[in-house]
């Protein structure tokens, strides 16, 4: 079996050369040191500040660091005008003000809290702008972060991987559930799916594997699976692996010509995992193009499911049209030669 599959959309090397800072400032009294490259932003410097002092980003206040007011969460490191090292210590060190979360406030992880929420519909289609995508794809600052991902996750396989299948990775909310009445508690789990998903997945199964990525944490991923009946269930398919939110970061992009932050599902942190999957044989499913930035050619964007107690939404056949579409490019030897974003034109010829 051939496992080295074809350039990827991001390389990961170890060849990669960046300039570090290596910046010193205190805090409540305490000194700190940061070591942080120039192609990071504002944002990823208010992260790591965060990850040593747990000062919320949005309470920081940085003094010394440039002259005058922050500039914004978007700016690179790298043209900040920093206080030169031949300076002398008193002046070089940086003052962090800001207070803790009280502590009957819920605390999450710094880069969890920098994620959107899975129901903002603010999106963008980056299969538009191919070569926009093409710098997000190369920028260094994306390649270290799939580098630092690749290395941070341990993925639990829950069903072996097959010889031969290609892959579909496919997220849960709002593409294959309305997750609103589900975690509300106001409809039964099995009214929340969207219509023919055991069905569509049973339908592509003896084709591909099957990883769930969801932009929401392992413990509400893991209920969602099981109240679904998609894990722990006896069906005619099986969920090889799932990845939740700790496997996203952070872009920095651009809608309607203006700076957008947003988080990410970027492919090449599987395919560095198993590299019998590349783009050549990958599909990623999704109702957010943004999640595609980094991999716009193997997305598919599927309309979001909504409002699952309506006569609308029980007519919702897009699963049944997707099963079709994927079982008839399974015989595909490389998928970057489709165009994912016709997928419809294509059902309705078949």
């Amino acid at each position: 079996m051939d496992v080295n599959g074809p350039a990827a959309s991001i390389e990961t090397t170890e060849d990669v050369v960046e300039q570090w800072n290596e910046l010193e400032f205190t805090w409540a009294g305490k000194p700190f040191k940061l070591r942080i490259p120039e192609s990071d932003r504002l944002f990823d410097m208010k992260l790591a500040l965060h990850d040593l002092t747990r000062v919320p980003s949005e309470r920081q206040k940085i003094i010394g660091l440039v002259k005058g007011k922050l500039p914004p969460d978007e700016t690179r490191i790298q043209i900040l005008k920093l206080v030169p090292t031949y300076v002398s210590y008193e002046e070089r060190n940086l003052l962090l003000l800001g207070h803790l979360k009280e502590k009957n406030s819920r605390t999450l992880p710094a880069k969890l809290e920098s994620l959107p929420d899975v129901i903002n519909d603010l999106d963008v289609d980056f299969t538009e702008n191919m070569a926009a995508s093409n710098r997000y794809q190369h920028d260094l600052r994306n390649i270290r972060k799939v580098q630092e991902a690749t290395k941070n996750l341990q993925i639990n396989i829950i069903h072996p991987l097959r010889e031969g299948k290609k892959l579909l990775v496919l997220d849960i909310d709002y593409t294959i559930l309305d997750t609103k009445p589900l975690t509300s508690g106001s409809l039964p789990p099995a009214e929340c799916a969207r219509p023919g998903l055991h069905e569509f997945l049973e339908a592509i199964y003896p084709f591909y594997d099957i990883c769930i990525w969801s932009q929401t944490s392992w413990v509400w991923l893991e209920t969602k699976l099981v109240e679904l009946g998609m894990v722990g269930a006896q069906r005619n398919y099986q969920i090889s692996f799932v990845l939740d939110k700790t496997c996203m970061f952070t872009v920095f992009t651009e809608r309607d010509n203006k700076p957008w932050k947003h988080s990410v599902k970027a492919l090449q942190i599987i395919w560095n995992h198993f590299p019998q999957f590349h783009a050549k044989n990958t599909i990623h499913v999704d109702d957010l193009s943004r999640n595609f930035a980094l991999n716009p050619k193997e997305g598919l964007k599927i309309s979001a499911f909504k409002d699952a107690h309506t006569p609308e939404a029980l007519a919702d056949r897009e699963l049944v049209k997707l099963s079709r579409y994927m079982v008839h490019i399974a015989n595909s030897d490389d998928f970057t030669t489709l165009s994912h974003k016709n997928w419809k034109n294509v059902v309705k010829r078949l």
